[in-house]
């Protein structure tokens, strides 16, 4: 079976700089950086090849990725010591495409996948900042929705603008976390309208949305 996931932790890195054929520009660097004990967030990388049986196999996931990705992120939970979907205090990841050669514009990358209306309780309470804690799955929602669900990311700011005259808000910093979980709401429910489903709660699920995604984005204009 074809090794389709690299991780990369402090004191340990599958790969290097040399790897940028495997591993993309970013991939390399990061597993690079890893092993010369910068201080880089651990995670793990998805391989170009990975990609190119994806394309292969008529846009299906390659054998054997959903297990890699899985060990992948068992590893980063022990790492990190939190649990990716935990209620109580999620892990968080960040998602981002990368290539051999750099192509700005590829795909935007989505912050704090693995919040929903469970998990982002817990990051409350666990950083005692209710506010930050909903401002954080708002945008969530914003960015994972344009980039994996088509829904525009302007549809958003038009929601975002209204509530801000509504409350006669100058700055983003000026709305209350009430404002913001009302925001969510809006947004979840622009999502629904727009694609006739509700927005993705199951961490697993948004993961494999985001994964497919960077795949696709090979074909953007």
């Amino acid at each position: 079976m074809d090794k389709l996931v690299y991780f990369f932790a402090k004191g340990s890195a599958e790969g290097n700089a040399g790897m940028k054929d495997v591993l993309g520009g970013k991939g390399a660097n990061l597993a690079e950086m890893t092993n010369l004990g910068i201080p880089v967030p651990p995670g793990f990388t998805i391989s170009t090849r990975a990609c190119v049986l994806y394309f292969e196999s008529g846009d299906r996931m390659p054998e054997g990725l959903e297990e890699q990705v899985g060990e992948a992120l068992r590893r980063l939970e022990e790492t990190q010591g939190k649990r990716f979907g935990d209620d109580a205090d999620p892990l968080l990841v960040s998602v981002r495409s990368g290539a051999k050669f750099s192509m700005p514009g590829m795909m935007d990358t989505i912050l704090n996948l693995g919040l929903n209306d469970r998990a982002v309780e817990g990051l409350a309470r666990a950083g005692g900042d209710r506010r930050f804690a909903f401002d954080s799955y708002r945008r969530f929602i914003q960015m994972y929705s344009d980039v994996v669900l088509g829904v525009k990311k302007q549809e958003f700011e038009h929601l975002l603008a209204a509530a801000k005259k509504a409350r006669r808000a100058r700055h983003d910093t000026d709305r209350s976390a009430a404002d913001l979980e009302a925001l969510v709401r809006r947004y979840k429910e622009k999502v629904r309208k727009a694609t006739g489903r509700p927005f993705p709660e199951e961490p697993r699920a948004q993961l494999w949305g985001a994964i497919a995604a960077v795949f696709r984005s090979w074909m953007n204009e």
